[in-house]
């Protein structure tokens, strides 16, 4: 190692080291969760069940270690969703490659952000008077950076191994952003139609640290006499995702996919099927048709969780999602609707959450 290499890395760790000594620390339940949203129209329209399955350019998102079976040389991901009505926007985009027969890379980037927020703290001038000119817009949104790489195993035919280090930045207008570092682990393993991964996502324990810019803040605070906002430090602990597929040829050009996944997370009780204060265990389901593996039909289910009623009783519902995707020569499309709602939030005004995915994929060599 280069004294430049080294240097660089210890500068590094100080500088996590001094941030989380200077900042008050702590391990949120739901730290970076724009991360788990997921990503691709063909996993999302199949209730995000992709451990066992990703092998396209989404692959160092969901499991790096699906890096090696990509269909061709180069290979492009797209995708763009909307979220609460469009209110939110998810965006995708990922180029993926082979480096030898044994190894594979990839650089992906993902953006959640909610735009054109109104600013109207001084929509009043001092003297009373309303002043429109004086409202600005800003956007809350996460970035993160994934850089992937994959490589078959020595000791086992057949199992994939891969790893994903990612770079996050997170931003509330001129008013806070965060910056963190975390890496996910994943293996893959093919036995004829069955298929088994693991991915361990934030297996570092992801370390990301706030920024408030107090002067910015100050007065809105003293107002309404609130605490300024100190800086902060969030720790993203570990999440477990075991998933297995089995694959079967029903006729000449009709096939079946049939997969399911389980995410393992342990940062206190979840709202999820399986929950302790240990452990918590939420599933999910997908199916996949496909027709001479050019036209596609997906469905899942996930997002299990039970609601208190404002009379008392609960309410269990879990999500739906549908997708359909077109591949030809390369070239993908893919579509996929999700909805949550029930008839007692809609009752009483409630509103739905839905999202519509588009995916777009192209591999070339």
């Amino acid at each position: 190692m280069s004294k430049f290499t080294l240097r660089s890395l210890l500068a590094l760790l100080f500088l996590f080291t001094w941030s989380a000594a200077s900042a008050q620390v702590a391990t949120p339940k739901y730290s970076n969760e724009f991360l788990n949203i997921g990503v691709g129209g063909r996993a999302l329209g199949m209730g995000n069940v992709q451990a066992s399955l990703a092998s396209d350019a989404t692959a160092g998102y969901w499991n790096p270690a699906g890096l090696l079976r990509l269909p061709h040389k180069y290979n492009v991901s797209l995708m763009h969703s909307e979220l609460f009505a469009g209110i939110a926007k998810n965006d995708f985009g990922s180029f993926a490659m082979p480096i030898d027969s044994s190894s594979a890379l990839a650089v992906s980037i993902i953006r959640v952000g909610v735009d054109d927020i109104a600013d109207t703290r001084r929509l009043q001038n001092e003297y009373g008077y309303i002043q429109y000119d004086s409202i600005k817009f800003f956007s809350v949104a996460d970035y993160a950076m994934l850089v992937s790489y994959a490589r078959r195993s020595n000791l086992i035919k057949g199992l994939q191994l891969g790893a994903t280090a990612k770079v996050i930045y997170r931003n509330v207008g001129d008013f806070a952003d965060a910056y963190g570092f975390g890496i996910d682990v994943g293996a893959q393993l093919q036995r004829g139609t069955w298929q088994f991964g693991v991915m361990a996502k934030d297996i570092s324990t992801t370390f990301t640290a706030w920024t408030h810019n107090v002067e910015e803040l100050e007065e809105a605070y003293l107002q309404t006499g609130n605490d300024l906002p100190e800086n902060t430090a969030e720790l993203t602990l570990p999440r477990i995702i075991l998933g297995v597929g089995k694959s079967w040829q029903l006729t000449d050009k009709l096939s079946a996919l049939v997969a399911t996944d389980f995410d393992f997370t342990f940062d206190g009780r979840r709202n999820v099927l399986l929950s302790s204060d240990v452990v918590s265990v939420d599933p999910h389901f997908g199916l996949e048709l496909a027709y001479a593996n050019s036209v596609f039909i997906r469905g899942g289910l996930n997002n299990y969780q039970e609601t208190t009623n404002f009379d008392g009783g609960t309410t269990k519902r879990i999500q739906p999602n549908f997708g359909v995707g077109i591949l030809n020569k390369g070239l993908s499309l893919d579509l996929a609707m999700s909805r949550i709602s029930n008839s007692e939030s809609n009752a009483i005004g409630g509103s739905n959450t839905s999202s519509v995915i588009i995916s777009f994929g192209y591999a070339f060599d």
